[in-house]
């Protein structure tokens, strides 16, 4: 069988449910061949023996914990204190006036993967106020006295701790990473586990693939934001009050007070800012598992010139590669792939590859050798290389925790640069290795390097994805220093918005699914994770024509905007999906070209302040209950607001709208806010209202629009080429309400700007 067949032969499977154990072990055996399957059956054996014979312990939390015990000591500084108890330490410092570090020993503290490098001045002024009482309680207060959080003394169980801290009453909870769960996760529990949930999930799986331990509580007194920097195994539970339980690691934790925009800018400070995309990355991109060959690539592109529909990347699957090998192109079915991308940028298309994280364990094989013979590969606890089993067969993975490794592994690169490629996706990379008992992760004992002070899966398995993007991400800034990297990864953990982008993952294709979308967006959003995007029409399954444009409708005002499905379900171009609905679609893609210079220029902002492109309601007022329960709307940048229908059958939709006056997109007549207004919703049409006083740069048929929204007004715009670190251009507009027609322009930058036109919205 050729690494093709498996695409081609089950192309047309249609499950139309949930398969049973039965029916997937089956599945499984056909898409992967006997030989495939009887290795997994060998690697889970072997895992499970592994396991066996190194156990990684695991707190007994049954048990009483021991807590800190009585305060023996205290000693102030500056910048914060330091405390003794006879089971315990803690050490209390200010970063920033409005930003704590709490750390409870014993326990390792963590390696500073998710904390942006930098030297933080000593605060002397505080937005805060840490009291600690002789058990270890604290008490976060803002300055004039409102208790924002009180926590309790922490326990310790073996080598884990148990957290807790009470919650207000009526006290919302929002973040902890990609989540398919509601927005609001008090009276929930959520582990902190990154996985890969077996090639499809639903609303309520949980965890799945980008786990952080960060949420932001608001409260009548207040709000503030938590993380907990803590790689290890967690699980978090918000009843009647927090209960955070780590299997390992110091406890370590940080505590900035609301509102919660400031607290995500602060939070972006400690964990970092977003790259800026190549201009192109903001466009459609279309996938899919199974485009095997070069002429389908062709034939793809056809379809989209041939129904006027834009075109801004196209991603490869795991089909492109030799017999799945990373870095590696299959050359008979595309024999010329450089002069394929040629072809395909010369229309304004860019190619994106997927690289996995399993590396083909075979002897010839150029990445293998040079990574066996180099010691980049995770160990067993006896020096051996772990091997598990992935697309490829029997596979190795890179230690992604070693900065050797990673400089190695970013190097690989150049051979997909030089084949074509101008941007990546990572796969596969919590990592996941194919297993029969369901647990699909390499053996707890791994050995990693951590940065030299060693370590095991236990602590690394969160980080993995993280480190795989900053691996590719600084390799790519070393190989291409003309170039902005651009990919967008499976798993990841805090500060992936320093290397990559993402994407919801494997989702079902189901109206639910699609609800549970925006919800799944708003929390990544809060959780300091703001660039991503859904497969449209979800992974799996067969969305009927009106759900792939409703899917398709919500994506075009998300950052990242793609088609993608797996191989064997229905095509999903979309002249085949939405299936008579083409005008809508077309009518998307062309309004997301519209906007891209308003997408840009917060992309931009969100480079410089760290403000997620995607915001919940609540951003606007967090003490507005009516606002703040919204999980089916939300805001792009400062001045959009976006109200996706999500009903089947749904014509109108109800659009909750902030205080204020607020214009419908393309009207002239404002709209009184401060309550929810019923609008029209036909299949073509996706409401969105802007802020009064907004100025919206627009592309309008290749002229750069300045839409203003009612006087007084102001509006930022962000020019470069689109690629690259050249000149770039920062234009800030005023309007003012006694001559509308008088624009004022503060410019900073030295790129040429475009002649701007000026459309008034005024009523």
């Amino acid at each position: 069988m050729t690494n093709r067949e498996p695409a081609r032969l089950l192309r047309r499977l249609r499950p139309v449910k949930e398969p049973g154990k039965l029916r997937q072990a089956l599945d499984g055996i056909r898409l992967l061949g006997w030989r495939k399957s009887w290795q997994v059956a060998r690697s889970t054996a072997a895992h499970a023996f592994w396991d066996w014979r190194y156990p990684t312990p695991a707190p007994d939390w049954e048990r009483p914990g021991t807590r800190p015990g009585r305060l023996l000591a205290r000693d102030d500084c500056p910048d914060g204190f330091s405390a003794r108890f006879e089971h315990a330490e803690l050490e209390v410092r200010f970063l920033a006036p409005d930003l704590v570090r709490v750390t409870w020993h014993p326990g390792l503290d963590p390696v500073p993967y998710g904390i942006d490098p930098q030297e933080w001045p000593t605060a002397t002024s505080r937005e805060l106020s840490v009291d600690l009482a002789d058990d270890g309680t604290l008490e976060f207060r803002a300055t004039d006295g409102r208790l924002l959080r009180r926590d309790l003394p922490p326990e310790r169980h073996g080598q884990g701790w148990r957290h807790r801290a009470g919650l207000h009453q009526g006290e919302r909870v929002h973040g902890l990473g990609e989540r398919a769960l509601p927005f609001d996760l008090r009276g929930h529990s959520c582990e902190m586990w990154n996985r890969g949930p077996g090639g499809r999930y639903v609303p309520g799986v949980d965890p799945i693939y980008i786990c952080i331990p960060v949420y932001v509580g608001i409260h009548d007194g207040g709000s503030y934001l938590a993380f907990y920097e803590n790689s290890h195994r967690a699980r978090f539970s918000f009843e009647a009050e927090l209960d955070a339980r780590f299997d390992g690691g110091a406890l370590r934790y940080y505590v900035i007070p609301g509102p919660v925009p400031r607290a995500m800018e602060r939070f972006s400070d400690l964990t970092g800012k977003p790259f800026l995309p190549p201009r192109w990355a903001l466009g459609y991109h279309q996938s899919r598992w199974g485009y095997c060959s070069a002429e389908e690539v062709r034939e793809l592109v056809d379809g989209f010139e041939r129904h006027n529909l834009p075109l801004n990347a196209i991603e490869l699957d795991i089909e492109y590669m030799d017999e799945y090998r990373d870095f590696t192109v299959d050359e008979e079915d595309f024999p010329d792939m450089t002069g394929l991308s040629s072809e395909l940028e010369a229309k304004g298309i860019r190619l994106a590859m997927i690289v996995d994280a399993g590396v083909q364990r075979k002897r010839g094989y150029r990445v293998h050798d040079e990574g066996h013979a180099e010691g980049r590969f995770c160990t067993l606890p006896t020096g051996r290389e772990m091997r598990g089993v992935v697309w490829p067969g029997w596979a190795v993975f890179p230690d992604f925790t070693d900065p050797s490794t990673r400089h190695w592994w970013g190097e690989q690169y150049c051979a997909l640069l030089d084949a074509g490629a101008h941007g990546f996706w990572h796969d596969m990379n919590e990592p996941t290795t194919f297993s029969l008992r369901g647990e699909d992760w390499p053996p707890l004992a791994t050995r990693h390097a951590m940065e030299g002070r060693g370590g095991t899966h236990a602590e690394a398995r969160n980080l993995y994805g993280l480190l795989m993007a900053r691996a590719a991400y600084e390799g790519l800034q070393r190989v291409r220093p003309d170039r902005r990297p651009w990919l967008f990864s499976r798993s990841g953990w805090a500060g992936l918005q320093r290397y990559a982008w993402n994407w919801t993952g494997d989702t079902v294709s189901t109206w639910p699914m699609l609800r549970q979308t925006v919800i799944t967006v708003l929390g990544s959003s809060l959780s300091g994770i703001g660039f991503t995007g859904p497969d449209i029409g979800g992974y799996h399954g067969d969305p009927s024509p009106e759900l792939y444009v409703r899917w398709f409708e919500l994506a075009a005002f998300l950052p990242l905007f793609r088609t993608h499905c797996s191989f064997d379900d229905p095509p999903r171009e979309p002249w085949a999906a939405a299936k008579g609905l083409i005008d809508a679609v077309r009518a998307h893609m062309r309004f997301r070209q519209r906007l891209m210079p308003y997408l840009y220029t917060v992309a931009w902002e969100a480079t410089q302040h760290g403000r997620p492109p995607i915001r919940p309601l609540l951003w606007e007022d967090e003490s507005d209950l009516r606002l703040a329960s919204v999980d089916d709307a939300f805001f792009v940048g400062d001045d959009l607001l976006v109200a996706p229908v999500l009903d089947e059958g749904a014509r109108t939709r109800e659009v909750p709208l902030p205080s204020g006056r607020w214009y419908p997109l393309d009207g002239d007549d404002p709209v009184e806010g401060g309550h929810n207004i019923e609008v029209p919703a036909p299949i073509d049409h996706t409401p969105v209202f802007v802020r009064a006083g907004a100025v919206i740069p627009m592309d309008e048929d290749g002229e750069l629009t300045l839409h203003v929204y009612g006087t007084p007004a102001r509006g930022v715009l962000y020019q470069d080429a689109g690629d690259g670190y050249g000149p770039w251009r920062v234009d800030r507009f005023t309007v003012f309400s006694d001559d509308p027609t008088r624009l004022e322009t503060a410019s900073e930058g030295d790129f040429p700007s475009a002649a701007l036109r000026t459309h008034l919205h005024l009523r």
